[in-house]
């Protein structure tokens, strides 16, 4: 999950014609449904992953692409009128060091700068990019002066649909939801180039593709996600939304994928998240608690949760872009009788401003 971010273009033009919904029953249809939809407002490819060198050095990354249609209507005249931008973020975490890497760029499609185009396979920004294959394969590249990526993906499981009859309801009402996919286990080889070095690496990547319009109601100030992938072979994926006192509304999800694939959707009432110890960010001012303690009673897990280092704050400094953390996490403790560990990543957005999520139409 991600924001929406309306507010960063400066040049909101009114819409022609109303976005669709993210309504019950849409009929997904793949691969098409892993590349652009135009007719919806917001639209993000997510990639988080942990991956590590032969010798144990550990990294953390993201890579998101995010799309925002600034009028819905006519094509542009030109390639350089603006009738969507888009965003992208890259962060690499280098826990060993202690460093963290972020950088950003926002583009307009123009003749060919940034899209997500089902007939070139790819989602791109400039030079980043995923590039997917016709085994099902994907590929990453992003590189930023002495910081980059470039891996291999390939999925372990089948992709996941979240929620509910094709919807992610995220508050009250028709519509105030998003179509929301997620590869929840990628093996994950390639190189990372930091600091004048290049590392051989692999590990576990999780993807998330949502699109939407108009998700998120007026009472909330954010949201906390998670991404579980555990070494039993199961992953766990959860949100809660945040309203404006902290507590999480009903709205907040999950799904369960279990070792064989099986997808399990998770209400707010059977799970918990509570919040830990917090970190307070020397860049933004904003308290994070970046220590949480996860509950599942019907699935027999409680977690705890904990960061691989606490300074992962996408700070965009001189951007109307929220402020958010996102940073790769572990985790340990029980599924049923048994011990359990894992990694993932945790966002939680909110907590240096309020989260706008869409125009309304």
């Amino acid at each position: 999950m991600i924001f929406n971010f309306l507010i960063v273009i400066g040049l909101l033009i009114p819409s022609v014609a109303a976005f669709e919904r993210a309504l019950p029953g849409y009929a997904f249809e793949f691969p098409r449904d892993h590349f652009e939809h135009p007719a919806f407002e917001i639209e993000w490819w997510y990639y988080t992953g942990n991956v590590k060198t032969a010798g144990g050095r550990r990294f953390g990354y993201e890579l998101t692409f995010f799309r925002l249609a600034v009028a819905r209507g006519e094509p542009p005249e030109t390639p350089w009128d603006v009738d969507r931008a888009y965003l992208a973020h890259f962060a690499l975490s280098d826990i060993e060091a202690g460093r963290f890497y972020r950088r950003e760029r926002l583009n307009r499609a123009g003749p060919g700068l940034a899209g997500a185009a089902h007939e070139k396979a790819a989602i791109w920004n400039g030079n980043w990019s995923s590039r997917w294959t016709a085994d099902g394969g994907q590929s990453l590249f992003a590189v930023a002066g002495d910081v980059g990526i470039d891996f291999t993906l390939r999925p372990v499981k089948p992709p996941v649909v979240n929620g509910v009859d094709g919807v992610s309801q995220k508050s009250q009402g028709l519509g105030r939801a998003s179509h929301y996919i997620s590869f929840t286990r990628l093996a994950t080889t390639g190189r990372i180039h930091v600091g004048g070095e290049v590392y051989a690496v692999e590990g576990d990547s999780w993807m998330d593709h949502e699109f939407s319009s108009d998700s998120m109601g007026p009472n909330l100030q954010g949201w906390d996600w998670m991404s579980i992938q555990l070494n039993d072979g199961a992953e766990l994926m959860l949100y809660g939304m945040r309203r404006e006192d902290g507590s999480h509304d009903a709205f907040s999800s999950g799904t369960f994928v279990n070792a064989r694939g099986g997808a399990v959707h998770i209400e707010a009432a059977e799970f918990s998240l509570e919040p830990g110890r917090i970190w307070q960010s020397p860049d933004s001012g904003a308290r994070y608690p970046v220590e949480w303690t996860v509950r599942v009673p019907k699935l027999e897990i409680e977690l705890r949760c904990a960061p691989a280092m606490d300074s992962q704050e996408m700070f965009t400094r001189g951007s109307a872009a929220p402020t958010y953390w996102e940073g790769a996490v572990r985790y340990e403790g029980t599924r049923g009788r048994e011990p359990v560990a894992g990694v993932g990543y945790l966002e939680m957005t909110g907590y240096d401003r309020k989260i706008r999520l869409g125009s309304g139409n």
